[in-house]
């Protein structure tokens, strides 16, 4: 903390430093593939529904590292404050916030189950998963999601925690 910090009282934002990864974790659910190719729905629950994928792909990289573990806290902290900002921006109120952000988290928790078990199961349950969790279009290609999904899932194994932390996803 500098000396700054500490005589005006301002606190030390300890997940400045997963910014950037966070960043990345927006840019790769907004990808056009996501909406244009495989149907998810271009709504907010869809595109919750693809940041929510995105995360927990990265979340179940970083929980397989030891030095990652921390980080992923940080990161989840990250999400939560961004949804926060979200559902203020959509008209929820104060009283019910917190409401919301715990429903989020359970969603988040659950799929974060649902995913850590498709994934160990192959292509057809990770398409499953996709079909039961996500908001999609009529005539959506949930294999198609799946096989993105699986395919980032498998560059994230490849890289290192550095360039994890650092938001060096680029597949």
């Amino acid at each position: 903390m500098s000396l700054l910090s500490r005589l005006l009282g301002k606190p030390v934002d300890d997940r400045a430093h997963m910014q950037p990864l966070w960043h990345r974790i927006i840019e790769l659910a907004r990808k056009r593939e996501w909406y244009a190719d495989h149907g998810v729905a271009d709504t907010v629950a869809g595109r919750f529904d693809a940041v929510t994928l995105v995360l927990v792909l990265v979340l179940l990289r970083m929980e397989r590292e030891e030095e990652l573990i921390e980080p992923s806290v940080r990161l989840t902290e990250l999400f939560v404050e961004d949804m926060d900002g979200q559902l203020r921006q959509s008209g929820i109120g104060d009283l019910v916030v917190g409401k919301h952000i715990g429903r989020l988290m359970g969603v988040l928790g659950g799929r974060l189950g649902a995913l850590r078990d498709a994934l160990a199961q192959g292509d057809q349950a990770m398409a499953e998963a996709v079909a039961r969790n996500m908001t999609l279009n009529e005539g959506a290609d949930p294999a198609g999601i799946a096989a993105e999904a699986i395919a980032l899932a498998r560059h994230l194994d490849g890289l290192s925690g550095k360039d994890i932390l650092a938001g060096a996803i680029a597949p």
